[in-house]
């Protein structure tokens, strides 16, 4: 287990020269600072499973390069192919690991439009709201939040008049506020490990 406040060292030669993993320092110094306590016990805890730095360094490089082979992230992290693939089957196990994803630009595939849209079904019509959500493809993610406006939603579309269309399609259901996105500041990425 990692300790709160403890720096851990990694000793892959390899990493240190790969810039896909930028917690590695190419002059030697590769360190991280483990940032986050759970249940005040000094081990990083994901529900029942325990995170050691074994572990934190397999998300990290996942993180980095979903398409790293066995092999390749077993030369980032310092161990054994099989050593890595039974680790990586155990993180995939206790749900650490939910899959590996395809991150596709939108726009570089017409899409040129994306929002995000606050949602607030009227009176009675919140079940029917979400299914009109989750039938409409161009809604690509929608998350239930507090607040007045139960539903958060991520929309693309091709142009004003196709976003007006969707919009319209709820309009007899729901309220909306849509906000066009200009860019992205932060994209998604791990929590501090």
């Amino acid at each position: 287990m990692i300790p709160i406040g403890m720096n851990c060292s990694f000793f892959s030669n390899h990493a240190r020269q790969d810039r896909r993993f930028p917690w590695m320092d190419v002059a030697g110094s590769d360190s991280f600072h483990v940032m986050s306590k759970a249940n005040g016990r000094n081990d990083l805890q994901f529900g029942k499973s325990s995170l050691d730095e074994t572990d934190a360094r397999i998300l990290t490089a996942l993180d980095a390069d979903s398409r790293l082979s066995m092999r390749e992230l077993a030369s980032v992290v310092g161990m054994s192919a099989p050593s890595v693939s039974e680790r990586v089957r155990r993180l995939e196990g206790a749900g650490i690991i939910r899959g590996f994803t395809l991150d596709v630009d939108t726009r570089a595939i017409g899409y040129q439009i994306r929002a995000m849209v606050r949602i607030r079904p009227l009176p009675g019509k919140l079940h029917l709201v979400e299914k009109l959500i989750q039938d409409r493809p161009e809604f690509i993610e929608c998350d239930k939040i507090t607040g007045d406006d139960p539903f958060l939603a991520r929309l693309v579309v091709r142009s004003i008049e196709q976003m007006d269309d969707v919009l319209e399609a709820l309009s007899e259901h729901a309220v909306t506020s849509t906000a066009v996105i200009k860019g992205t500041s932060v994209k998604k990425r791990l929590p501090p490990l």
